[in-house]
């Protein structure tokens, strides 16, 4: 069950903090989860939430430094000392510990590194460095557990039980030959029920067989055990020597990570936001889409100027521009979700771009016809003019398509240059579907009018 964060435990809390009570700190948190107690830190100022940090076990006050929002887990380490900072990355598992050592300076980086006192866990750590973040290598750990195929079952029941004392959850078995290439997995089952004598070569799974390498990106680790349904896979160099393995809890944290970073992008921001972030950063990240808006906004202005004619002949037309460019980006925006969806799912990798936009075509042209009989219908039912009635409906449908087409079709020829096709979904195509729906409509009106 979620705990809930009140005021009033809040303010009981820093009562607390303030009269130095320990033990009733301790009681307060002694059953919840480092993810709850994470919470709860970063809803006091930082000194309070340094007090309760301290009182907590080396183990569990790990966790709840890495369930920091990131942000304020900067801002947090500023208040630890290296010699605190050492003790936390010494409880850390690998992944993790790369993790908090990457957000730092080469030197403090070094410092720390330096003054751990299991030296096998510093070199595991220092090796993590050398790979990129988004990469499987910088999301993988090195704890995990593998059997030689050429052990006894015997032999691997007491190397597999010394291996399992730095392993917090075991998910599965590898097989490796005498050079640590990757063979398969064992099941617990097989070995569990297997002669001592029988030698793990005759009992692991050499079949379906999934694995990633260190350079593969993040994204498609993510995509791979999302179709397969695992909970854990190993990953192996280029020699396909095995290196380490990444479980769910890192993938879950990928697939958040993008997509946040897709809403962000298709919300017209362009770098990574936090609630908690400063004024500069925030303002930073959207003025850029904000001033392209605003670039498409003045366009769209000398475009009404351009056809001041036609609203001179009948000053109903502006009455109507609203509309047509709210439908427009309407439209533009629902093609290019339903595409950049799509697209992250990899639902076309076995279809081409012009498949996917004659359907978006198809779908415009039925939205476009049925907007355009309603819009009609309703002018002509409040008593207004045949000829506007009309001049709007035909523009309504052939912007509906153009909306539909350019939704489709940017997001595809994005994917196909590698840029990320969620710049389509948002402030961009709004602008060019305004542009579009204008010049559309006043040529329409022109027309019509003559």
């Amino acid at each position: 069950m979620k705990m809930e964060l009140t005021k009033e435990f809040a303010d009981r809390l820093q009562l607390m903090v303030e009269s130095g009570d320990s033990m009733a700190i301790m009681e307060e948190l002694q059953d919840l989860h480092p993810a709850d107690i994470s919470d709860i830190l970063e809803a006091l100022v930082p000194n309070e939430s340094k007090f309760i940090f301290d009182l907590l076990d080396k183990e569990v006050s790990a966790e709840v430094l890495m369930n920091f929002d990131e942000d304020y887990r900067d801002r947090f380490m500023k208040l630890l000392s290296t010699e605190e900072i050492v003790e936390q990355v010494d409880n850390l598992e690998t992944d993790d510990a790369a993790d908090l050592l990457g957000e730092m300076e080469e030197e403090e980086k070094d410092e720390i590194i330096s003054k751990l006192e299991d030296q096998e866990h510093a070199s595991e750590i220092t090796d993590l460095l050398k790979y990129d973040e988004d990469t499987a290598g910088g999301l993988m750990h090195k704890e995990y557990i593998k059997a030689k195929a050429h052990w006894a079952v015997d032999r691997c029941v007491i190397e597999l039980r010394r291996q399992a004392e730095d392993v917090e959850r075991v998910y599965s078995i590898y097989v490796v030959d005498k050079d640590d290439r990757l063979l398969g997995i064992l099941s617990l089952k097989s070995l569990l029920f297997a002669e001592p004598k029988t030698k793990i070569e005759e009992l692991y799974n050499k079949e379906k067989l999934h694995f990633v390498k260190t350079h593969e990106k993040a994204e498609e680790v993510a995509e791979m055990m999302e179709k397969y349904d695992l909970v854990s896979i190993p990953v192996v160099d280029r020699q396909e020597k095995l290196v380490g393995r990444i479980t769910i809890d890192d993938v879950v944290d990928v697939i958040k990570e993008e997509a946040e970073k897709d809403f962000q992008m298709a919300s017209g921001i362009s770098e990574n936001v936090e609630s908690t972030s400063g004024v500069l950063k925030n303002t930073r990240s959207r003025l850029p889409w904000i001033l392209i808006g605003l670039a498409g906004g003045v366009a769209a202005s000398q475009i009404i100027r351009g056809y001041e004619g036609q609203i001179d002949v009948n000053p109903s037309l502006a009455f109507f521009i609203p509309l047509i460019v709210a439908t427009a980006g309407n439209v533009g925006v629902q093609s290019s979700a339903i595409i950049v969806q799509g697209l992250a799912s990899k639902n076309f990798q076995f279809s081409g771009i012009f498949k996917q936009i004659g359907k978006e075509t198809l779908v415009g042209m039925l939205i476009g016809l049925i907007c355009s009989v309603v819009i009609f219908g309703i002018n002509l039912a409040v008593g207004g003019e045949y000829l506007l009635g009309l001049t709007i409906s035909i523009s309504l449908f052939v912007v509906v398509i153009c909306a539909a087409i350019l939704g489709a079709l940017v997001p595809l020829l994005l994917d196909k240059v590698n840029i990320d096709p969620a710049l389509a979904t948002g402030p961009f195509i709004t602008t060019a579907n305004d542009i579009i729906g204008l010049t559309i409509y006043f040529m329409v009106a022109y027309f019509m009018y003559l």
